[in-house]
């Protein structure tokens, strides 16, 4: 049986202009855990030599695996890996575990000093019993990971509003 591809796509609107959002999202010790419920550390973050200690590099020889807990009572175990970095605008990723496959964060400035992120992945699942139920549980699985990626798009909006000072927003 081959794996059925998902593409999985997200636009989240943020409160906060691009560099703000970045320092959140492209954080070397990888704060998502934090601030995304349903996302915990799987493992300690894995980090091979970097080239420099610039940002970009350090994100390069890093390895986070994620956990992410979906509402249909299962959670997924994923991998991400930056293979290409370009702050403030653009992450490209391979992902593994449970979902293998590759994805991309770009963030863009809208008005108003807020921003856009748009955020797609390209993966297949590993697990044989999510392969089985794809030809059925696909349109469930595309909502379990709708509704995942709404519970961190409010959790960054709530991150980024606490580091914002009073008065503005």
């Amino acid at each position: 049986m081959v794996p059925h591809l998902f593409d999985l796509n997200s636009t989240w609107h943020l409160p906060a202009p691009p560099e703000q959002v970045w320092a959140i999202i492209a954080d070397v010790d990888m704060s998502w855990p934090h601030w995304w419920p349903g996302c915990s550390f799987a493992a300690p973050l894995t980090r091979t030599e970097s080239r420099s200690s610039s940002q970009e590099d350090v994100l390069k020889a890093t390895t986070a695996q994620l956990n992410f807990k979906a509402f249909l009572r299962y959670t997924l175990t994923i991998t991400i890996h930056p293979t290409s970095v370009d702050p403030p605008t653009d992450i490209h990723f391979d992902a593994g575990g449970h979902l293998e496959g590759i994805g991309r964060v770009t963030v863009s400035p809208e008005a108003a000093g807020r921003s856009r992120m748009d955020i797609s992945w390209r993966v297949r699942p590993t697990q044989r019993w999510m392969n089985l139920m794809s030809p059925i549980a696909a349109p469930l699985f595309a909502a379990a990971h709708k509704l995942l990626m709404r519970q961190g798009e409010k959790g960054l909006i709530r991150a980024l509003s606490e580091q914002m000072p009073e008065g503005t927003s």
